[in-house]
């Protein structure tokens, strides 16, 4: 994969990229009063590099946001600038075109399926079950949130019991290699404090650059 698969999907998810000038370029997308792959409302979104990046926003509030920043306003107060509800999350973006050579943990299979756990059926499409092969039950899972044609989002859950075994690394570079060979670029985001979720993802083979993601979390 090259950068362009990244900056194809960036363009198509955020509206723009990359931004313009030093810190966000603030761009009024249509697409964020469009349902997203979950079926809700993701008001804003934005992917920073080194500080420089795109926060897509309603087209309504693009310039109010555009004035708040060029007055060296906070981000975190864009919630209540912006008049849309929810806290400001400022987390890791990662991504990958070489996923750890880890073996595969898991299977693919139908996210309605009856055996599949509600936490993944949200995701919808396919999604990467690990299973004991004893008892039958669920021990990690990746759902695949589908942003647009060019990037496909990871996000992995592991059961309590099955933590500590590596599963949810070869899961997710598991994952990855689907992604990639399906011709999208495959990200992974999590909060910066949680450590596990950081490791996982090094483990996986998504490093750390120094990116960021951008959102006002509705909560």
């Amino acid at each position: 994969m090259s950068e362009d698969r990244l900056a194809s999907h960036l363009r198509s998810w955020l509206g723009q990229w990359p931004g313009t000038g030093v810190g966000l370029t603030v761009v009024g997308s249509p697409a964020r009063d469009e349902p997203a792959w979950d079926g809700g409302l993701h008001r804003v979104i934005g992917v920073a590099e080194q500080g420089r990046g795109v926060l897509s926003v309603p087209p309504p509030v693009a310039d109010v946001v555009t004035a708040w920043l060029d007055a060296g306003g906070a981000r975190t107060q864009i919630p209540g600038v912006a008049g849309l509800p929810g806290a400001w999350f400022d987390g890791v973006f990662r991504w990958t075109d070489r996923p750890a050579s880890l073996p595969d943990a898991g299977e693919w299979i139908a996210a309605d399926h009856p055996s599949v756990p509600l936490w993944l059926r949200r995701f919808g499409g396919d999604v990467l079950v690990a299973v004991d092969d004893d008892t039958g039950e669920h021990l990690a899972g990746v759902g695949v949130k589908e942003h647009d044609i060019h990037g496909r989002e990871l996000a992995v859950v592991t059961a309590e019991a099955a933590r500590g075994r590596g599963l949810a690394r070869r899961l997710v570079a598991q994952a990855a290699r689907r992604v990639l060979d399906e011709g999208a670029v495959p990200t992974y985001v999590h909060a910066r404090g949680n450590a596990g979720s950081a490791s996982v993802a090094t483990a996986a083979g998504f490093p750390d650059r120094g990116w960021s993601f951008l959102a006002v979390d509705p909560q």
